[in-house]
């Protein structure tokens, strides 16, 4: 027999999908709404880290190297020494600030340059006084150093009036923004910008323009001396940036430079400085998308759930066609070729949602999605043809998985069997598959053990995937265990189980995106309530004060002078006060900058310790006393630390404080949820005697039962001599810090409604077809006495029990995912540890609402097969 032509086929299996309206389109929605999060969430990063590091070849410019050292800076006679050695051509120091604008309560970065050197390595750092300024089109974003450094040479030669102006870059008390900077403070040139520094503001003028950092970067350029003087950092560079000769290779120069670096001072390519940053954010970001591809996987299971049904609907139709001569390798295609045209829409649907939902979330919470890592970037939206290729591609293949099942099992139809009567029942028998279930489960257990690839806990996803795959596999077998434990004695109950009883496949077919939809929502309500309880634990142990007083944020130009801290600890009503400074350092054996915590640990840690212990005061003041070298001092390193450098209780580290190495013995472990790339916590007297910093940047407040801390707080400013402070007790610091932590979980709780509503397609879509499917079965029930409104409730306990069923499994199924995200996931992450938490309540409501909810879209989906006459219902010849 010929082969049936090509059009026909198309218009027999995609015009399949025009007739089926409803599941179509839950299905088309399904997969754009997990192409929409996925993309989203690429679109948003991708502009960020663009922006970020258009910002990093600004600050870098041409150099080859950088010096780079701790965040409070190191002795600037390392300059003159670098500059002179034969490997380097020319090198630029640079003093950088975040400076803190009390008028604008944000902070703004501030780098201190040598005119006379920056030019040469960074030219897009020039900063340009006012009457030399070029106010023309080319000041944009797109104005390259070239450019930037000609408008300069241009300015020099200009007339004498700009000349004036030329050694503005000098004074003391001018300062130089860029075109981003300008616009988001509302200055203009000649206006005074406040700068903390301390506890005292500065009022610096506004000279000029920093023209080469166009339109998205703000930053603010002043002469370097200037910048120590105003913020007290005489002879304190943070890094030097170094051109190299030409034809020197930069890891031949790094390898001959290193050695003559003082402790806690590297060689960092610019790109290796980027990847520093970039690193903090990459776990959160690829945590992102993994869920938006776990939610993209929810909907291909619905894509098996509708074309299933679409099977079982047109056995006949199918088989009739085989008979026909239609080959089983075409009806395998056609089939899939309805998965594929499925996800190609849902995918060219969910992009165009996804730049909008891009657009919208960069207005609302920036380009870190409310986590904090790229504050102060103002990214710009722009297309991602790679990335959105790539979403598309998983979009179709989402389409043609969920598709495959289906098409296999109408492929292996035989036609005689398919043109008997019933025979649509042999697809809802839902053969149990143990051992495949069994396979895929230890194959999540195994991959749950493996180490992370890069850092990125890629086995751990797998894991997660392998388990909402066994779940579904598992469901046709505990389905008939899960209907015999439901006590029901009424006829329509029992009907309803004798139903899902002798076709346990139903339930597998309804219960596919109810399973994956609770076990991720399950799972990740567990993770956050874990998390969220663990987090305010650890606040409560970080927290001990009454009151805390800081100068500005830990890594911002304010602080605190010992006179202010002793001032506050005199005052009445204060009983003792722990004073904390913080700064980062450079540990051998660890990429980046880890955070150097100083405060007073004798007796009381007052740190979330899970391994050692807090010394004795008397214990502390000994081995301060003894040789360092022999001994060492306490050090209480945080898990993510301790981890990345594999040290226990007891070992020795070494740590680089005013520009040498002292050693330091581990004495606990502690538990960190606000420093990602780990910390050290060290005696106070010990960091103050070993780097001269006698600075504080937060002093936790005790006070007598008897005072009033409002009270307090008044005579703190006293004390100031109106200095700027900021005070907060702790119950509204703990408020202010699980609300950025809601914040920041804002897109996962976004996510997980997203699953519920996958799940909740798929009931509807399941229970519309079979409404469809049984209409002569609803006509003998109508026959026998039952009433419409009465079939309508045998369909919601259908739906009902069928999704009970899938909740329990998908409870199971979550909490196992739970322990993946918590064990393994967030672990290999972000190298923390936490307690876990069951939100039973919010479970338990969340499992009888998907009940509920599954009976009345089951009811509404089926109203239309229930509308029909019983007589034409039972017309056709069974």
């Amino acid at each position: 027999m010929r082969p049936t032509p090509s059009p026909v086929l198309r218009r027999l299996f995609l015009g399949s999908l025009r007739r089926r309206r409803l599941a179509t389109a839950l299905s088309l929605l399904a997969i754009a709404l997990g192409v929409t999060l996925g993309l989203a969430v690429q679109l948003i990063h991708a502009a960020a880290i663009e922006e970020f590091d258009r910002g990093v070849r600004l600050v870098t410019g041409v150099a080859d190297l950088q010096a780079v050292g701790p965040r409070m800076g190191f002795d600037e006679a390392l300059y003159p020494r670098l500059a002179r050695r034969p490997e380097i051509d020319s090198a630029s120091p640079v003093l950088e600030v975040q400076a803190q604008l009390p008028e604008h309560q944000r902070r703004l970065r501030l780098l201190g340059v040598d005119v006379f050197r920056v030019g040469a390595v960074t030219p897009g750092l020039l900063p340009v006084p006012e009457a030399e300024a070029d106010p023309g089109p080319e000041t944009g974003a797109g104005r390259d150093t070239a450019d930037v450094a000609g408008a300069a040479q241009a300015a020099d030669a200009g007339s004498a009036d700009a000349a004036a102006d030329r050694f503005a870059i000098l004074r003391e008390d001018v300062v130089f923004l860029s075109p981003a900077a300008l616009n988001r403070l509302g200055l203009s040139v000649g206006d005074r910008l406040q700068v903390q520094a301390g506890t005292q503001t500065l009022g610096l003028r506004v000279a000029g323009r920093v023209p080469g950092a166009g339109l998205d970067q703000e930053l603010a350029v002043m002469d370097i001396a200037a910048a120590q003087q105003a913020f007290d950092r005489l002879g304190r560079l943070t890094r030097v940036d170094l051109r190299l000769v030409a034809g020197m290779d930069p890891k031949r120069a790094r390898d001959a430079l290193q050695g003559q670096m003082p402790a806690g001072i590297v060689l960092r390519t610019p790109e290796e400085s980027a990847d520093e940053v970039l690193g903090l954010s990459r776990a959160y970001r690829v945590n992102l998308t993994m869920l938006a591809a776990i939610a993209l996987l929810t909907g291909g299971f619905l894509v098996f759930s509708t074309q299933l049904l679409a099977v079982v609907r047109r056995r006949r139709e199918f088989a009739f066609l085989r008979a026909l001569g239609l080959g089983r390798r075409r009806l395998l295609g056609g089939l899939l070729a309805e998965g594929a045209v499925l996800g190609l829409v849902g995918g060219l649907l969910g992009i165009l949602l996804s730049y909008l939902l891009a657009a919208l979330a960069m207005g609302f919470l920036g380009g870190d999605l409310g986590a904090g890592f790229f504050q102060g970037l103002q990214p710009q939206l722009r297309a991602q043809p790679v990335v959105t290729l790539i979403y598309l591609g998983l979009a179709v293949l989402a389409g043609v998985a969920g598709a495959w099942l289906p098409a296999r099992e109408a492929a292996r139809m035989l036609p005689a069997h398919g043109l008997r009567s019933g025979d649509e029942s042999e697809v809802f028998r839902g053969r149990p598959r143990w051992g495949l279930a069994g396979l895929v489960l230890a194959a999540a257990l195994v991959s749950a053990l493996l180490p992370s690839v890069g850092g990125i806990p890629v086995f751990g996803y797998a894991a997660v995937a392998l388990v909402l795959v066994g779940a579904v596999l598992v469901l046709p077998g505990v389905t008939p265990w899960g209907l015999r434990l439901l006590p029901v004695h009424r006829p329509l109950p029992r009907l309803a189980r004798a139903r899902l009883s002798a076709a346990p496949g139903q339930v597998a077919v309804a219960g596919a995106g109810v399973v994956a939809s609770v076990a991720l929502a399950v799972s990740m309500a567990i993770m956050v309530s874990s998390f969220r309880v663990s987090l305010d634990d650890w606040l409560g142990r970080m927290l001990p004060a009454d009151l805390y007083l800081r100068a500005a944020e830990s890594d911002a130009s304010g602080y605190l002078e010992p006179a202010a801290v002793a001032a506050v600890e005199a005052l009445p009503g204060v009983i003792r006060v722990r004073p904390v400074r913080f700064d980062t350092v450079r540990i051998t054996g660890v990429d980046g900058p880890v955070a150097l915590i100083a405060r007073p640990v004798a007796g009381t840690s007052g740190l979330p310790l899970v391994a050692g212990g807090p010394p004795s005061a008397s214990t502390s003041r000994l081995e301060t006393s003894r040789d360092a070298a022999a001994e060492g001092r306490p050090v209480w390193l945080s898990e993510a630390l301790a981890d990345r450098l594999q040290l226990g209780i007891g070992d020795a580290l070494s740590l680089p404080l005013g520009g040498r190495a002292h050693g330091f013995r581990v004495q606990g472990v502690w538990r960190d949820y606000a420093r990602q790339q780990g910390a050290a916590v060290i005696e106070l007297s010990d960091y103050r005697a070993l780097s001269g910093d006698q600075r504080t940047n937060d002093v936790g407040i005790f006070l007598a039962p008897s005072a009033q801390p409002e009270q307090v707080m008044a005579q703190i400013r006293e004390a100031l001599d109106g200095g700027f402070s900021e005070m907060i007790q702790p119950g509204a610091l703990r408020a202010i810090i699980l609300q950025v932590f809601d914040r920041t979980f804002l897109v996962t709780y976004l996510m997980e409604a997203v699953a519920v509503l996958i799940g909740l397609f798929g009931i509807s879509t399941t229970y519309a077809a079979l409404a469809d499917s049984r209409r002569k079965e609803f006509g003998i029930l109508r026959h026998l006495g039952l009433r419409r409104r009465e079939i309508g409730n045998l369909l919601a306990m259908e739906a009902a029990l069928s999704a009970a069923i899938g909740v329990l499994v998908g409870l199971a199924a979550g909490g196992a995912i739970a322990l993946v995200l918590v064990e393994v996931i967030n672990w290999q992450s972000f190298g923390w540890s936490m307690d876990i938490r069951l939100p039973v309540g919010v479970l338990a409501g969340f499992s009888l609402a998907m009940v509920l909810l599954a009976a009345v879209a089951a009811r509404l989906s089926g109203y239309q097969a229930m509308r029909q006459d019983a007589v034409l219902a039972v017309r056709e010849d069974w």
